[in-house]
């Protein structure tokens, strides 16, 4: 992928770039829809991301282009007019980036060409828009030698995202992607940002991401209600306790005051943050233990909370849980990402995942009318130039 980009942007620009950046996509393992509730989340980076080959220019103008969307074509703008415009589509991530940057007192003295291409199933819930944003800031950091580290390239990339694309996501994929290293998982406290990286020692097995090809088309507005719902349920809550956030309770406190949430919508969504978050400690813990089996128990029980207290599965998710868990070597299985589409995340033992992927594909293409595609991942590196 590497030199494809350099050679489209010798293309494109009819001049060399003089630098490739890199920044992995992800898939979290578990701790779904907890991120913005102050819970933990156990991501991974993935060997799959976005590439972007650049120049500076000598003047104000920044070009982009995208090889995974060349119908769009050049998309220029001036430097010191950055502003969201909807028919510069993907350009608003970068944009955004370049914006949250400029509003930090970071200067940019010249523009650039830049061109992006990456290998992250657009729409699949890979975190594809994270990776853009933290790829963008690791070439702001590197052309302008701003020397910021990776964690904050990853909190404004997060901030680019709720401001400027004015997306409420949480800290989790821009960290991920930032901050991964290879053949590690990430133990992140969202309310901290404290992590431990973990090894992801899966013996016998490897993670096997299935794409629905499903798009995520409620995502983003589903996405802003479920978090409105757990403030709402916050708030029921503090009118007794002094909580920061719902995963500062323990399962047994929930069960204890969650009379005290009175919308039952705001109540099952509380549930799910509480007992995901449990749910993500121990799960870590009997990783560490090399009870993978248990690990797996756990993802299960992730699934079945997010489609029936969350309620962001759909059909084609559940699909998949369910015949994953039929496939003989499957450890464990569930959605990942936001919902409403994307992809499922499963681990399978080696020699089971031929036949998980061809008993899978039929039986979910008869039962949606859509063609799945897999993926065996591994644990990749995070953000740099390469």
């Amino acid at each position: 992928m590497k030199n494809e980009v350099i050679k489209n942007f010798e293309t494109i620009f009819k001049t060399k770039p003089s630098a490739v950046f890199f920044a992995p996509g992800r898939v979290n393992l578990i701790g779904e829809h907890i991120d913005y509730n102050g819970g933990y989340v156990f991501p991974c980076a993935l060997s799959l991301g976005t590439y972007a080959a650049a120049s500076k220019r000598k003047d104000d103008k920044i070009r982009f282009y995208s090889q995974n969307f060349p119908k769009i074509g050049i998309i220029e703008v001036n430097l010191n007019d950055i502003k969201f415009q909807k028919e510069h589509d993907w350009t608003n991530y970068p944009k955004g980036v370049i914006d949250v940057f400029k509003k930090e007192g970071y200067k940019f003295d010249k523009g650039f060409d830049v061109l992006f291409g990456g290998d992250i199933p657009n729409g699949a819930g890979l975190s594809s828009s994270a990776s853009i944003e933290v790829c963008t800031g690791v070439l702001l950091n590197d052309f302008y030698d701003l020397k910021v580290d990776n964690i904050r390239i990853a909190k404004l990339g997060q901030r680019a995202e709720n401001e400027f694309i004015r997306m409420n996501c949480g800290i989790m994929d821009q960290f991920a992607s930032a901050m991964g290293e290879k053949d590690r998982a990430i133990l992140l406290n969202c309310n901290t940002l404290e992590y431990k990286l973990v090894p992801l020692d899966l013996g016998g097995a490897s993670i096997v991401i299935v794409n629905t090809n499903k798009r995520r088309e409620l995502a983003g507005s589903k996405y802003n209600e479920r978090r409105a719902e757990c403030e709402t349920a916050l708030n029921m809550l503090n009118k007794r306790l002094k909580l920061k956030d719902l995963c500062s309770m323990t399962p047994e406190e929930f069960e204890k005051n969650k009379g005290l949430i009175t919308d039952k919508t705001a109540q099952k969504r509380a549930k799910h943050a509480v007992y995901e978050n449990a749910r993500t400690i121990k799960a870590v813990e009997l990783l560490k233990r090399g009870d993978l089996a248990g690990f797996g128990k756990l993802m299960n029980e992730s699934h079945v909370s997010l489609r029936d207290d969350y309620e962001v599965s759909c059909k084609e998710l559940d699909t998949v849980f369910d015949l994953a868990l039929a496939q003989k070597g499957t450890i464990g299985a569930r959605m990942t990402g936001a919902g409403f589409g994307g992809c499922a995340v499963c681990i399978v033992k080696n020699d089971g995942i031929e036949n998980f992927k061809k008993n899978i594909a039929p039986e979910y293409e008869k039962r949606t009318g859509l063609k799945a595609e897999f993926y065996t991942a591994q644990a990749g590196r995070g953000a740099g130039k390469i």
